[in-house]
C-alpha cells in the first residue's frame, strides 16, 4: 500500500484570519453593492468549538460496528426557509408583480436579513427570474459572510452563512474578473475551511474531503479525505456518502472495508432516487455490488438496518 505525506487537516480560525488579512476592501463593482472580501472572526475560537475529524469515523478493521451518533437535526434549514419565503411571496396573490416580489426581497436584503440576501444571491447566481449576474451574486453572498462570520455555529441562520462562505470560496477558486477577484486558491481554501470547521457545514466538509482526494496543492491524502467525507456523510450528505462508500469499498489509499462501503453506497443510492445525482451514484453501487461477496452484502444489510436511520437526511 502506498504511503502518503501527512498535512494538517485543519487550519485555525487565526490562520483563516491571516488569509483574509488586511486590505480586504474591494472596489465597488455594482451600483447597489460595494463588496468586501469576507472575513472571519478576529478572535480565535477554542479548538473544542471547531468540528474536525479527530480520527477515522469508520468501522474497526475486521468488524462491522460503528459508534452511534445522534441523528441529523430534523426540521427546516434557513436555506430552505429562504426558498420558501420566495415561494410564499410568489404565491401571495395574482395582483403581485415580479417587480413587487423583487422589491420585497430587496427591501428585506437592505435591512440585512440573511435569508433575503441569500435568496437574491441564488437568483442572480442561477438566473432565476432575473438576468444571471455572478458579480451581484458574489456581492450578496460576501455581504452575508462579512456580516455574520462569527455567528453562532448552531444558530438559526448558520447554514446560510456557512453556504455563503462556500459560495464565495468557489468564486475565489475560479476568479471573478468582473468583481476584481483573481483566482486565489489559498483564500478559497481558508473560506471553505471556516465553513467546514467553525460552522460544521456538511457541504463544506464534503468539499474538503474532495480536496484531499484530488488537490495536489494541499497534498493528496485519502485517509484525511475519508475522515472529512465521513463527517458530511453522517449528516446525510448523499454525495459524501457515495464517495466515502466507493473509497471504503475499493480501499483506494486506505484499508478496504467493503461492507461499510456498501452501506454508504446504498444509503446514497436511496437518497438520490429521482435526482440529478442518481445516475453516477447508481453506477458506483452497481459496480460494487458486482464485486461484493455474499457475506459482504449480508453484513452491509445488517449495518443499514442498524445505522441507516442515523445517517439519512430529514
Amino acid at each position: 500500500m502506498r504511503t502518503f505525506g501527512v498535512r494538517r487537516a485543519l487550519i485555525s480560525v487565526a490562520a483563516v484570519s491571516a488569509f483574509a488579512g488586511a486590505g480586504a476592501i474591494l472596489p465597488a463593482v455594482a451600483q447597489d453593492a460595494a463588496m468586501q472580501v469576507p472575513v472571519v472572526p478576529s478572535a480565535p475560537m477554542a479548538a473544542s468549538a471547531l468540528e474536525q475529524p479527530a480520527g477515522p469515523a469508520l468501522a474497526e478493521a475486521g468488524g462491522t460496528e460503528l459508534p452511534a451518533l445522534p441523528s441529523p437535526a430534523a426540521g427546516q434549514t434557513a436555506a430552505d426557509a429562504a426558498l420558501n419565503m420566495a415561494n410564499m411571496l410568489d404565491g401571495a396573490g395574482g395582483g403581485i408583480s415580479n417587480d413587487d416580489l423583487m422589491s420585497a426581497l430587496q427591501g428585506a436584503a437592505d435591512a440585512g436579513q440573511p435569508m433575503a440576501l441569500y435568496r437574491l444571491g441564488v437568483m442572480y447566481e442561477n438566473g432565476e427570474g432575473v438576468e444571471k449576474d455572478p458579480v451581484k451574486a458574489f456581492g450578496y453572498f460576501s455581504q452575508i459572510a462579512n456580516d455574520h462570520a462569527d455567528a453562532a455555529p448552531k444558530g438559526l441562520e448558520a447554514d446560510i452563512v456557512a453556504q455563503s462562505f462556500v459560495k464565495v470560496g468557489e468564486y475565489y477558486k475560479e476568479g471573478l474578473p468582473g468583481a476584481g477577484i483573481v483566482a486565489d486558491a489559498d483564500r478559497s481554501y481558508a473560506l471553505l475551511m471556516h465553513a467546514a470547521t467553525y460552522f460544521g457545514d456538511a457541504d463544506a466538509q464534503y468539499r474538503v474531503g474532495e480536496l484531499y482526494l484530488q488537490d495536489d496543492k494541499i497534498g493528496i491524502n485519502p485517509l484525511q479525505g475519508a475522515r472529512w467525507l465521513s463527517l458530511a456523510a453522517r449528516k446525510g450528505h448523499v454525495a459524501a456518502q457515495a464517495k466515502l462508500g466507493d473509497l471504503l469499498f475499493n480501499g483506494d489509499g486506505i484499508q478496504a472495508q467493503p461492507a461499510e462501503g456498501l452501506m454508504w453506497l446504498t444509503l446514497a443510492h436511496n437518497g438520490t432516487v429521482g435526482t440529478a445525482d442518481e445516475g453516477w451514484v447508481n453506477d458506483l453501487l452497481t459496480s460494487a455490488m458486482s464485486l461484493a461477496t455474499p457475506k459482504e452484502r449480508s453484513d452491509a444489510v445488517k449495518m443499514i438496518k442498524k445505522y441507516g436511520p442515523q445517517f439519512t437526511a430529514h
